[in-house]
């Protein structure tokens, strides 16, 4: 009965504190959260933890969650868990390297064959590994979608920082990346 049910019911039964409503509120999103907090967190335990606290949280706010159509209730509990990893990323590590160092080597992209060729697992290493400030906005304008102007408002940032990080990140990524390729032939 629960499998089948709704975003719009699931989370009026989830507010009414229906435990079997909150299990497969759990069952249904949990999932698909863990990919979200992994490309966030430095471990596999850290995303799990991210997974916990967000389910926990949006249990505790699910009375405030507006349905706006398909997919909305995801959209929320996702936006949730991303707070929570920024706020985690804040305040145990958040550390900007300088904004003023550029990137002066220029990196080929790779062919999408090549791109085709590296494992989802390697290509999550390699994102994981970036510093944790390049990390969050790699995540949050590639991944999520967000504007430079959003990520700046998010972390306390500038546009132009937020760029800045963001070029850093993908050069490492790139250079990540050619070397996988070439190392791989």
């Amino acid at each position: 009965m629960y499998q089948g049910l709704d975003e719009q019911s699931l989370a009026r039964l989830c507010s009414e504190n229906d435990r079997r409503a909150q299990e497969e509120l759990y069952t249904r999103y949990a999932g698909r959260l863990f990919t979200l907090c992994l490309r966030y967190s430095d471990s596999r335990d850290e995303a799990k933890d991210l997974v916990h606290d967000s389910m926990l949280k949006a249990l505790e706010k699910i009375s405030s969650f507006t349905y706006r159509g398909s997919g909305s209730l995801y959209a929320w509990i996702s936006r949730i868990a991303i707070n929570m990893a920024l706020a985690q990323i804040s305040r145990y590590k958040f550390r900007f390297s300088r904004l003023t160092s550029s990137v002066s080597e220029e990196l080929p992209d790779p062919t999408e064959a090549e791109f085709a060729r590296i494992p989802q697992e390697k290509l999550l290493e390699f994102i994981s590994g970036l510093p944790d400030t390049q990390r969050a906005i790699f995540n949050l304008f590639c991944m999520d979608g967000y504007s430079h102007k959003e990520i700046a408002d998010m972390l306390g940032i500038s546009e132009r920082g937020s760029t800045s990080m963001l070029v850093k990140a993908k050069y490492t990524l790139r250079k990540q990346i050619n070397d996988y390729i070439k190392n791989s032939e």
